[in-house]
């Protein structure tokens, strides 16, 4: 009884926690500057002592944040793989990819700070991101779906470069076509040629 007793609250703090993550998540994403800590906490509808008890910095938010984004990008690679052909995961990746980058928009002073400290490992981020890349590539390369001679480095330049001129994916409709215009250029010429 006492057991079940103090499982109860450790998922209602797990649940807590998870709800503000993904609040913060979209405060980051939709600002354009860095919100505060109490807006963020305003709109998770908590009192700023709750948010202070999952989350007792900025730097442990923004980590958060960050750290979920990246899992959801690496895993997100293989869940779309087993949903879609590789070429239709690919664009669907560029889309979360771009989620990863706006997000980044509403923390990205601190993100910076953190990265220059050796808080958050940049290199070990670029790593991960790269083959979640690869896996969907490697997949459409089989396929006949995507380029044999891409890669991920390829890709994820192109990414960064589309994101620079349209860092607000959801809100700026030049991002889609951008990311259509680059798709098209990731498929095997041939299969340009069967459908011209």
């Amino acid at each position: 009884m006492a057991e079940a007793e103090t499982r109860a609250p450790r998922a209602d703090a797990t649940r807590n926690r998870e709800q503000l993550l993904a609040v913060a998540t979209r405060v980051f994403m939709s600002a354009d500057i860095e919100p505060s800590m109490r807006a963020i906490a305003r709109e998770a509808g908590v009192g700023i002592a709750t948010l202070y008890r999952h989350f007792p910095t900025r730097e442990s938010l923004v980590d958060a944040v960050y750290q979920d984004q990246v899992a959801r990008l690496t895993a997100g690679a293989r869940e779309l793989l087993g949903q879609l052909p590789p070429a239709a995961a690919m664009r669907r990746w560029m889309d979360l990819f771009g989620d990863w980058i706006a997000t980044k928009n509403g923390m990205l002073g601190t993100l910076l700070s953190m990265i220059h400290s050796g808080e958050i490992a940049h290199a070990q981020t670029r790593t991960e991101l790269l083959t979640a890349i690869t896996t969907i590539l490697d997949a459409g390369r089989a396929a006949g779906d995507l380029r044999p001679d891409v890669t991920a480095e390829d890709i994820a330049a192109a990414l960064i470069g589309i994101f620079t001129v349209a860092p607000q994916p959801k809100r700026d409709p030049n991002a889609t076509r951008l990311l259509n215009l680059l798709m098209d250029g990731l498929r095997p010429p041939a299969r340009h040629k069967r459908q011209g």
